[in-house]
């Protein structure tokens, strides 16, 4: 088998992994296995393509991991229970206490609580947190 195409399959193995297990490091391996595998094409001894694949690895984990890791937590944020209803608006359906209640948000209704004061049907709160199926509320 030729060297580039060992580094090909190498690089096509850790991005099947990262699609596996998605931890943006194999995704780096894969990144260096390819680039190697361009480099291979024109150097022929395995061992410099080996030194070459393990800095580019390094590298890589070092300067471009934190970045992938910092974009892909930013859009973890953006989803989910805590981009969608964290900190919005919501109208009082039924008398909010620390015991009971009921909010409505884009069509939906919730089962609400309080922390502090009671809040009354019909008055506007803002949603501080979520534990489950219950969204805590505190008064506008």
């Amino acid at each position: 088998m030729v060297l580039w195409e060992v580094f090909a399959i190498v690089g096509l193995a850790s991005l099947i992994l990262e699609m596996i297990i998605p931890s943006m490091f194999f995704l780096n391996l894969a990144l260096a296995g390819f680039i190697t595998a361009i480099i291979a094409v024109f150097i022929t001894s395995w061992i410099y393509l080996t030194i070459i694949f393990t800095i580019l690895s390094i590298l890589s984990i070092a300067l471009l991991r934190p970045i992938l890791v910092k974009n892909r937590i930013s859009k973890e944020q953006e989803t989910g229970i805590e981009g969608k209803y964290i900190g919005k608006e919501v109208k009082v359906i039924e008398t909010v206490t620390k015991n009971s209640g009921a909010i409505t948000i884009y069509d939906e209704r919730w089962d609400a609580r309080t922390l502090q004061e009671e809040i009354p049907a019909g008055s506007m709160a803002k949603i501080v947190k979520n534990e489950s199926l219950i969204m805590y509320v505190e008064k506008i």
